[in-house]
């Protein structure tokens, strides 16, 4: 008869203070990712996909912070969300949201079916609801959790815009990480460039770490820590990309093995 290795979790002060120190916890993240598949997420993918969302809501949150503080507010309200987004677009995320969110209405341009009338928004929305949409109300506790350590608070209408950009982005770092596991590695990258008219775009430049996240290697049944964070250059870009990558492995690099 064979022995089997025996795995050993470590837990302690850091483990404790990585546990406290995010908003959207294991559990939670855990339920996100059973609403896209089936594979089994080891508890540094929940916690690295929790330190992401953490990440980017921070940001969104600071630049709708800065908007209110223009206006000698310190209460959030839409149209400072609207105000972030516009100034920095590397926190257009969970972009699915903005066809549910009065907030948006009327600023998401008017489409059309190929032979002229309009698209109706429930016809932009789809026939179903997105599962991130549907979860969206799950993320109200860290949300408001969030708003107080940035130490600001908002209207209803703003934690609203803010759990459902959390969910969806996190309902779609989960269905990409999954798929990062299923295809062995990445396919594409989110990127962002600046082209000159009449000259051709130039080739996105990426660092080595991000590349090294490209070929994954491991079984295919479940989903780590660094399928998550693989997932990560495919949904963000830019210095938020690389800050969500960089802080969601150092939280994950000594507290459990993945």
């Amino acid at each position: 008869m064979t022995t089997q290795p025996v795995r050993i979790e470590h837990s302690g002060p850091q483990t404790a203070s990585v546990v406290t120190d995010l908003p959207f916890q294991h559990q939670l993240v855990k339920a996100v990712f059973r609403d896209v598949t089936s594979l089994h997420v080891s508890r540094p993918a929940a916690w690295a996909a929790a330190s992401v969302t953490r990440t980017v809501l921070t940001e969104v949150i600071d630049g709708a912070r800065n908007a209110a503080a223009e206006e000698a507010r310190k209460r959030l309200i839409p149209k400072d969300l609207i105000s972030a987004i516009d100034r920095n677009v590397e926190v257009e995320v969970g972009s699915t949201w903005y066809l549910h969110s009065p907030t948006f209405h009327g600023l998401m341009g008017e489409v059309r079916y190929a032979d002229g009338p309009p698209l109706s928004l429930r016809e932009r929305r789809g026939a179903r609801t997105p599962s991130g949409v549907a979860g969206a109300h799950r993320f109200e506790a860290g949300v408001r959790r969030l708003l107080g350590s940035r130490g600001v608070r908002a209207v209803p209408a703003m934690v609203r815009d803010l759990d459902g950009i959390a969910s969806v982005f996190l309902t779609d770092l989960a269905r990409d990480a999954a798929k990062v596991v299923r295809e062995g590695g990445v396919k594409r990258f989110g990127t962002v460039s600046l082209v000159v008219p009449g000259e051709p775009a130039p080739a996105p430049l990426l660092e080595d770490s991000l590349l090294a996240l490209s070929t994954r290697r491991g079984d295919r049944r479940t989903v780590g820590r660094d399928d998550v964070l693989a997932a990560v250059t495919m949904q963000l870009f830019g210095d938020l990309r690389q800050r969500a990558i960089t802080e969601a492995a150092e939280m994950t690099r000594n507290t459990w093995a993945n």
